[in-house]
């Protein structure tokens, strides 16, 4: 019943904003276009539709707020005017009272908010579809004043977003059991990837745990900036951290006036993320422009401010390989081994052909090589190569799908940045290097690094053990000569793999010196 409660709500914001007279608008036959005009009677619909669009997507909830986000980076596939009132969704979502964002601040940390901190704005300079930002200022141990932004939980979420992701499980079943691509598309995985994500957005302390752990990641890298965690002032509903001073970087002709170089930014968010995917397996995954801003400080101008950490996405080792061969081999042309690894992966059925699954991608990506990022649509590449993976039964991956997502963002922000951008030839050496990192000999030292804390506990029992296995063979009874022999044959091998395990060990011992020798001049 809460499902079809929910399910009724939206057809009836649906009817209420007339969104269903926007799509059938845009269709061409004429008696599409008469059903619209139809539906339309006795509805208000004088306010412009992209912004009975947002308006719909407010009143809809988070969910529909974030897939409004995800959109407005997606100039090349939507109308400017519709682009442009979705990109209100990014920060500028109706904010809830400040008395309750008081109350709630209060309740977690059981003070009153002014015996917390020395100043506190009660108006919010952003608010979003899961939690509103408020400035303070909070005195240190140190007694020195420090500034920070304090983000405060959106109440009554859990509900409203359980609610939604019921439906979506509902509508999942269907298609899983109703769709001849139930089975490829994966959709109640799909979901329940959504679900986990969407939960732990709901847990501030998470979302500070993410921050701390990009923090870290990114030190050393001088490309992004990143607020600190103040932890004495970390709760579920509420989390307080460093504030941080930049330029939106929507806000592109502001960025070119202070003269930061747009180009190089686009450059540096490429790397950025490959950096992120690749290199961690740990990525900021809602990177919309309103979670993005530039620093024009005199010691950090030109880098990138993160913000909003509520959705990361993790790859694993196998995850990472994969895909980095098969980015690799994208950027090199070698459209043959793209489709062998599709096969090797499992994600294409074994009986595939590979010389027409080579074929088929080489038809769809080919286009849009050697063009600038304003000539190409990863939007568009990602569509036909949909198409073609329904035509082989490719199977979706779940645990891919925040990088999809991710991606097209970046696209989106590069398209806004840099026309101009070449994607290809920006990301290619990136991926190249980080190849070769990981099948050539530094990777190699560095394993053996990491295991000679094991060997070095291990070898000094080796003796012990070698006198425990020899004392058993001559208790045993040696009245059979063939039993006897047989052991000392086996005490013989083991000593012969003694022998090479400690042979092996000191040769790893010497190469590790002679390494860090050559690190050291």
């Amino acid at each position: 019943m809460s499902r079809l409660g929910r399910g009724a709500f939206i057809v009836f914001i649906v009817l209420r904003y007339g969104l269903d007279e926007l799509v059938l608008s845009s269709f061409q036959k004429p008696w599409i276009r008469l059903l619209a005009r139809i539906l339309s009677v006795g509805r208000d619909l004088r306010s412009p539709r992209a912004v009975r669009l947002r308006e719909a997507l407010e009143r809809l909830g988070p969910i529909f707020v974030k897939f409004g986000q995800v959109l407005s980076t997606r100039r090349d596939l939507l109308p400017l005017d519709i682009a442009e009132e979705l990109a209100k969704l990014q920060d500028r979502v109706p904010p809830f009272a400040s008395e309750i964002a008081v109350a709630t601040i209060e309740r977690a940390f059981r003070k009153p908010v002014d015996d917390i901190f020395e100043s506190f704005e009660r108006q919010p300079v952003a608010s979003a579809s899961i939690a509103q930002v408020h400035f303070g200022t909070l005195r240190s141990k140190s007694g020195e004043l420090r500034e920070v932004a304090v983000k405060v939980l959106r109440p009554g979420m859990l509900p409203v977003i359980q609610k939604d992701l019921s439906l979506m499980r509902m509508m999942a079943g269907w298609v899983d059991n109703l769709s001849a691509d139930g089975k490829r598309l994966k959709p109640r995985e799909v979901v329940a990837e959504f679900d986990k994500y969407l939960n732990d957005e709901l847990d501030l302390v998470r979302e500070a745990a993410n921050a701390a752990q990009l923090r870290r990641n990114m030190q050393g890298l001088d490309l992004v900036l990143i607020p600190e965690m103040i932890w004495d002032f970390c709760q579920p509903e509420v989390i307080v951290m460093e504030r941080m001073h930049g330029v939106p970087i929507s806000q592109v002709d502001r960025l070119r006036e202070a003269g930061v170089d747009i180009p190089k930014l686009a450059r540096d968010g490429v790397t950025l993320f490959f950096t992120q995917v690749f290199r961690d397996g740990f990525f900021h995954a809602d990177m919309h422009p309103g979670n993005i801003q530039v620093s024009l400080a005199p010691d950090t101008f030109g880098r990138y401010i993160s913000l909003d950490f509520g959705i990361v996405g993790t790859l694993t080792e196998y995850d990472k390989e994969y895909l980095a061969q098969n980015f690799t081999a994208f950027f090199r042309r070698d459209y043959k081994r793209v489709a062998e690894l599709h096969i090797e992966s499992g994600w294409v059925p074994a009986d595939t052909r590979v010389d027409e699954l080579e074929s088929a991608i080489r038809a769809v990506c080919e286009p849009y090589f050697d063009r600038p990022l304003k000539e190409i649509s990863l939007g568009m590449v990602l569509m036909r190569l949909f198409q073609t993976s329904r035509r082989f039964q490719v199977e979706i991956q779940p645990q891919l799908v925040l990088l999809q997502k991710t991606l097209l963002n970046i696209e989106g922000l590069g398209r806004q940045l840099d026309p101009e951008l070449d994607l290809w030839s920006t990301a290619k050496p990136f991926l190249e290097k980080w190849m070769l990192d990981q099948i050539g000999p530094k990777k190699l030292l560095e394993q053996l690094k990491d295991q000679a804390p094991h060997y070095a506990k291990l070898l000094p029992q080796l003796p012990r053990l070698l006198h425990e296995y020899l004392k058993q063979t001559h208790s045993n009874d040696n009245r059979q000569i063939a039993q006897l022999l047989a052991e000392q044959r086996r005490t013989n091998n083991l000593l012969q793999v003694l022998l090479y395990m400690g042979v092996g060990f000191v040769l790893s011992l010497l190469a590790l010196q002679v390494w860090s020798h050559m690190q050291l001049y």
